[in-house]
């Protein structure tokens, strides 16, 4: 679709392999206290400075825009714009999987219960988190938790 630059596809390779030992961490050393440090600030902080400057220092295609699913389409023709949606996407995934399984801890619900909506939310985003809120509604109602969805 684009011809390869060596500098979008390099970011996309080290964006990809930035959040891939934090996912892991995640799944294997979840309450380990230096895994939500890098999983929750240092991590997300990189990522959400590549995000910015990749905003910053490529001109948007005209005629691209967020107004229409053809503006949409329009904006993403660039490569620089692409990878800083799949930066977005890595970042923000990143940071509610990290959620759910510190918010899952402490509200007492196992990690391997926890573990497939991680999974999923590393494959499928909003469906991982879909699942977690499902699973923390269920597990509130077995034990009578008084905790609110916060």
């Amino acid at each position: 679709m684009f011809p390869e630059t060596i500098v979008p596809a390099r970011l996309f390779h080290d964006a990809g392999s930035l959040v891939l030992p934090c996912w892991l961490l995640l799944l294997i050393a979840p309450r380990w206290r230096w895994t939500q440090r890098v999983v929750t600030f240092v991590v997300p902080l990189l990522m959400a400075a590549l995000y910015v400057w990749l905003l910053l220092a490529h001109k948007p295609v005209a005629g691209g825009g967020f107004g229409s699913l053809n503006a949409v389409a329009v904006l993403f023709s660039s490569p620089y714009a692409l990878l800083a949606g799949w930066v977005h996407y890595l970042a923000f995934d990143l940071f509610i999987g990290a959620w759910e399984i510190r918010d899952g801890l402490r509200l007492g619900i196992s990690r391997w219960l926890i573990l497939p909506c991680q999974m999923l939310t590393f494959l499928f985003g909003p469906a991982g988190l879909a699942l977690y809120l499902l699973l923390k509604l269920v597990m509130r109602r077995r034990f009578g938790a008084e905790e609110s969805l916060a």
